[in-house]
């Protein structure tokens, strides 16, 4: 069976780029086939319809696409590549055509803004609406403006790991299984967060941007934690159980934070390799069109890689 593909949108931007470059990365991590994919502007899709009704074959059969031949080219002298590397120009809508060739794939890996964004803007609509409903994982490499907001953040409790943002009664398995699977690839460790809404006692200090608890103090609950956070813990250890016995390699660090999931994961977003969180749909509205309000706020602010994963094994 071929292993999925990892996917890289690109557009020319420099965006685009950088999100190429960590596709890049990801298929050699997990050792498997990167496919660039590039929607096509208006101009071209209007070209080839023109001349698919006027039939005439006097005119180029192709629409001179710039975009393909500069990502060739950086990638032709570029650092070691995946054994396999395809280009593919899409048409249509850019969301559209992003969903429909990301089905199956490992993931879609694309930049926060495209070369039209406004600048004041911090998420792209294409990003937005192609993280909201790709059927498959999508990765969203935030542009220079975000990412500087992490400089000075490698030593920071998050540094190198995949931050998995946990919801241990409602995140589906998928999204522990594609964190715990990153950390597998890169050799690092899961940090899992989780958030409860009672305040900390008044014993508890927390000097850091949250409470990271190492595996040997969860042996024997603190009696003097919250009662809400003891629970948490428990909770958390249950729901990862299965991934521990699974990614026996992989440490895990749990974290009990108070207040809101959502700021700790773009705290922690400034030094991780990646932080990971679910697609949750409120289940009144049409799944298709939301998406929770965690990942929405991570999506928006995060100043590193943000994997938004649906559930894979969902049927409509």
């Amino acid at each position: 069976m071929t292993e999925p593909l990892v996917i890289a949108a690109v557009d020319g931007s420099e965006h685009s780029l950088k999100a190429l470059e960590w596709a890049r990365a990801a298929a050699l991590r997990h050792d498997t086939g990167l496919l660039v994919a590039h929607v096509l502007p208006d101009s071209a899709q209007l070209y080839a319809a023109r001349r698919s009704s006027l039939r005439d074959a006097s005119e180029p059969e192709e629409f001179a696409d710039p975009v393909s031949d500069r990502i060739r080219a950086l990638l032709a002298s570029g650092p070691s590549m995946p054994s396999e590397v395809a280009y593919e120009s899409l048409e249509g809508s850019v969301p559209d055509a992003l969903r429909a060739v990301g089905e199956g794939a490992r993931m879609l890996v694309m930049g926060s803004r495209g070369r039209g964004g406004f600048a004041s803007l911090l998420l792209g609509s294409n990003s937005r609406a192609v993280a909201t409903s790709a059927a498959c994982p999508v990765v969203v490499v935030p542009h220079e403006a975000r990412a500087a907001g992490a400089t000075g953040a490698a030593a920071g409790p998050s540094a190198g790991r995949v931050v998995l943002g946990l919801h241990a009664a409602e995140t589906p398995d998928d999204v522990l299984d594609f964190a715990f699977t990153e950390a597998a690839a890169r050799g690092t460790a899961v940090q899992v967060v989780s958030a409860y809404s009672i305040p900390p006692s008044p014993t508890m200090v927390i000097d850091s941007p949250f409470a990271v608890i190492p595996p040997e103090a969860l042996v024997a609950p603190d009696e003097n934690a919250v009662p809400a956070e003891r629970e948490m813990l428990r909770s958390q250890g249950q729901r990862l159980a299965p991934f521990r016995a699974r990614y026996p390699g992989v440490p895990v660090e749990q974290a009990a934070v108070p207040g809101d999931a959502a700021g700790r994961l773009v705290e922690a977003s400034r030094s991780a390799a990646l932080v990971v969180v679910g697609r949750h749909h409120p289940r009144r509205h049409i799944r298709s069109l939301m998406i929770g309000s965690v990942a929405n706020a991570v999506l928006q602010h995060a100043h590193g890689p943000v994997a938004v994963v649906p559930t894979l094994s969902e049927s409509d």
